[in-house]
């Protein structure tokens, strides 16, 4: 990405308030992250852009949190029809239905303990390094837990906002 505008940053930019809403609705389930990222537009770089989303989701109440990740299936059942959620889980798809099974496990088990679905950016990550993380985050406490899934947000909302501005640009030289 260039440190200047691209194509499908600007039609992010230009695109009119509902619009540019429902695309980062699909970033991040969080309407105040979503709010504060929009009353900020135009941006000048893609960088800017991921500047104030970090700086949006250091932000975030504990109930922010939760509407955010209100968004995310557990790891391992990604949404029926949602190619992102596909996409992003990936590396359960190959797991073995013992990983898989451990899995549903421990996310139960996390979910019990936690009050939410065990969250982390699982782009590019196996289903062993899933589980890994799974099973040394199931120990934290709540305050541990909630700034670590508040980063694996950041994380994700980088990685969508990306993909955003990148399809945004392919689509413009179709």
């Amino acid at each position: 990405m260039t440190s200047g505008t691209t194509p499908g940053l600007t039609r992010f930019n230009t695109s009119d308030e509902s619009t540019a809403s429902a695309q980062l609705h699909e970033v991040c389930a969080s309407s105040a992250w979503g709010s504060k990222i929009l009353a900020q537009r135009p941006f000048a770089s893609a960088e800017t852009l991921f500047a104030a989303s970090d700086a949006a989701m250091a932000e975030l109440t504990a109930d922010d949190l939760a509407e955010a990740m209100a968004g995310h299936p557990p790891i391992g059942r990604p949404k029926p029809g949602d190619p992102t959620s596909s996409r992003e889980q990936r590396g359960m798809a190959g797991a073995s239905e013992e990983l898989k099974a451990e899995m549903l496990e421990l996310n139960l088990a996390y979910q019990d303990r936690f009050g939410h679905v065990f969250l982390i950016c699982a782009t590019g990550a196996t289903g062993e390094q899933m589980l890994a993380a799974l099973k040394e985050r199931i120990g934290n406490t709540p305050d541990q837990e909630r700034e670590i899934v508040r980063a694996e947000l950041g994380k994700i909302n980088r990685i969508r906002l990306t993909r955003i501005v990148e399809e945004a640009a392919e689509e413009e030289n179709a």
